[in-house]
């Protein structure tokens, strides 16, 4: 059960979220969206059919470095949020307003994971609210652990990789687990644009893209100036 706070906490964060992102004509489009593709397929028959994946690994198998560095550089504030990150999207409402149409959306991990689960990439504002009312679900019925590892083992890695497991397999060939500091923080940056980052499409690029992952695990804290330095040295010689 949760408690008074939380359901506030809810409410204030899913209506800041609607007015700021999506506005209250499409909450009721969304909230339908919503409700129709947890009605065909469940959110629990959804998460059964990743766990039951081959190449699925758990986030205790995952080496710390790859987990640190996905937070980072993908949602850094993950374990402190509820699904949504009004920071975040504050920020995206302000960018999108500059450009004059929809071009940020400030997704949270858990937003990420919704999307993934049951909607497409096309950026429309009704699909943005269904997956908000998605996203507050998998928060309730799921620890942040448990999101952060339906996440990674659904996330697409380009050349036809859609797991964690899969893609180490495929790039390093060994599992995700095996994984060295070089090829945790170098996969970690892949999912933001496989196209651009996979390592066999360009791996100068994808290089390019794991010093922004190094930059940002500083910046969160979980590596200091020195170690970001010693570990781009040994990334070098490992390469």
């Amino acid at each position: 059960m949760m408690n008074g706070k939380r359901i506030v906490k809810w409410v204030f964060a899913f209506a800041c979220t609607i007015m700021a992102g999506c506005g209250f004509a499409l909450a009721g489009e969304g909230y339908g969206l919503y409700k129709n593709a947890v009605q065909e397929v469940s959110l629990e028959e959804k998460v059964n059919e990743i766990r039951s994946q081959e190449s699925f690994t758990s986030l205790e198998d995952m080496p710390e470095t790859y987990v640190q560095a996905v937070v980072s550089v993908e949602d850094h504030r993950f374990y402190d949020h509820f699904g949504l990150d009004l920071i975040a999207i504050g920020r995206a409402v302000v960018n999108d307003i500059k450009a004059g149409r929809y071009v940020e959306g400030g997704s949270t991990i858990t937003q990420q994971l919704a999307k993934n689960l049951y909607f497409s990439q096309e950026k429309t504002m009704n699909r943005k609210a269904a997956e908000v009312f998605l996203a507050l679900e998998l928060e309730q019925k799921y620890t942040k652990d448990e999101i952060l590892e339906l996440y990674v083992n659904s996330i697409y890695f380009g050349d036809g990789y859609y797991s964690v497991g899969e893609a180490s397999e495929g790039y390093f060939g060994k599992p995700a687990s095996e994984m060295n500091d070089y090829e945790c923080t170098l996969l970690a940056g892949v999912p933001n644009a496989p196209s651009k980052y996979a390592p066999s499409k360009n791996l100068a690029l994808a290089e390019k893209r794991q010093q922004k992952v190094l930059s940002r695990m500083e910046a969160c804290g979980y590596i200091t100036e020195e170690e970001t330095t010693i570990m781009a040295a040994q990334l070098v010689a490992l390469n």
